[in-house]
């Protein structure tokens, strides 16, 4: 063929390839699709509740600890309550040589600790140690939880309250902590229903309508929630209309008397 012929074919095929009788301009480019928006983050469930106790048979008497997590749950419907008790009788200071006492507080997940069993002086001529129960309080707040101090009930027919309320704000004040005005729930009952006992036989233990008293004022002072009405507590062998009575004279107490959680941890 010759050479002006190959030159002619070329310059055909070099026009088809540009689009023949199209302006020649390149094409735009195509735009990318835009990625999906993200999907909507679940609302956040509740966040689980788990109480762990250390005491003394004060603590274990009468399914104290029952009963509070009973007045969590009635609060907060639908989540998740846990309570534990730990083993033994101790006093805070024995206990923090307890190995089982401190492998339940590493383990962590815990949102309240509460602390029963400083030791005090019943003539109130010796000072006990209170290092101890700050020890535990920091050791609750450095796994994130919220330490509650648990000052026992005054003894039947003794004016002792502000001396063992005095002890243990104290140690709020040292190391902040929740502090659960319980003696002055007792005063405060006692006054109003003499008949009821809040005592066991020995005066020094409570009785169950005593431990409900305390369960009341620990389940207050650890939410930061009026205990306001109600369903009566089935852990609790209390009669129901002597339960009401109970928490509403409790709600008196706690809102005539110290600040629960004056010295909480923000």
């Amino acid at each position: 063929m010759p050479r002006s012929s190959s030159l002619f074919t070329a310059a055909l095929l070099l026009l088809s390839a540009c689009g023949g009788g199209g302006s020649g301009a390149v094409p735009p480019p195509v735009a990318p699709t835009p990625p999906a928006p993200p999907a909507s983050a679940p609302a956040p469930g509740p966040t689980a509740t788990a109480l762990l106790f250390f005491g003394n048979s004060h603590t274990h008497a009468h399914e104290l600890p029952a009963l509070v997590g009973e007045l969590f749950r009635q609060a907060r419907p639908g989540q998740s309550v846990r309570v534990e008790v730990a083993p033994g009788y101790f006093f805070l200071d024995e206990r923090l040589s307890d190995a089982a006492s401190r492998r339940l507080l590493e383990a962590g997940g815990w949102s309240h600790v509460l602390l029963q069993a400083q030791k005090y002086s019943s003539s109130g001529t010796v000072q006990y140690s209170t290092e101890e129960a700050k020890t535990w309080i920091r050791m609750s707040k450095a796994r994130g939880a919220t330490p509650v101090l648990f000052p026992e009930w005054p003894r039947r027919g003794v004016a002792e309250t502000a001396r063992i309320y005095g002890l243990h704000e104290g140690i709020a004040r040292a190391e902040a902590a929740c502090l659960a005005p319980v003696p002055q729930a007792f005063d405060h009952v006692a006054a109003a229903l003499p008949g009821l006992a809040l005592h066991a036989a020995d005066g020094n233990h409570s009785s169950p309508a005593g431990a409900l008293l305390a369960a009341y004022v620990l389940y207050a002072s650890a939410s930061g929630q009026a205990l306001g009405s109600g369903p009566a507590l089935l852990a609790s062998p209390v009669e129901p209309a002597v339960q009401a009575q109970l928490r509403q004279l409790a709600a008196q107490s706690l809102a005539a008397g110290p600040a629960a959680r004056a010295y909480c941890p923000s």
